[in-house]
């Protein structure tokens, strides 16, 4: 069964739905994320980029070479601002959708975490999600060496947290 989902921006003038299962579901802390969405993190549905059609209006974009080196465009409607779309050069089949976009964004479950390097000590994720402390390959090619590693950088992540709450709760 293909899976809809659709959304659009905050003064409706830009539309969109895609089709197919979500790739992954990626809460982004690096700084330009953040910028860009206002906020702690970014959480992105990865989709194919042919399964996203725009049905409505048209986005603007803004790109930028990332710590990571891709080139990175993030899309928004250029009549409210809302962050829609985010694509990198590296992987061209390949778009993130702003979850925060989305007419239903309980439809998707985050996978993920990357940039965990830059999280903010007062926004706390699941500790059991699987984290980065810096980005990751194309979701679905995750090596042993990379697993392993998320493994031990959520183990930070989660005591690193843990102190912190301690220190709050003892100011």
């Amino acid at each position: 069964m293909t899976r809809r989902m659709r959304g659009g921006c905050l003064c409706g003038a830009v539309r969109y739905e895609c089709s197919g299962k979500p790739r992954a579901v990626t809460y982004c802390h690096c700084p330009d994320c953040r910028k860009a969405v206002g906020g702690a993190f970014s959480v992105g549905v990865a989709v194919d980029a042919r399964a996203l059609k725009v049905l409505a209006g048209e986005t603007r974009g803004y790109t930028k070479t990332a710590d990571s080196g891709n080139r990175i465009t993030r899309e928004f409607c250029p009549q409210c601002g809302s962050p829609l779309f985010t694509k990198v050069n590296a992987y061209p089949h390949i778009v993130w959708i702003k979850a925060g976009s989305l007419d239903e964004p309980e439809s998707v479950r985050p996978t993920h975490q990357i940039w965990t390097q830059y999280a903010v000590t007062w926004a706390h994720i699941d500790d059991d999600l699987p984290s980065f402390s810096k980005g990751r390959p194309v979701p679905g090619e995750e090596t042993l060496q990379q697993t392993a590693q998320k493994r031990q950088t959520g183990k930070r992540i989660s005591e690193r947290n843990g102190r912190q709450r301690r220190l709050n709760k003892g100011a």
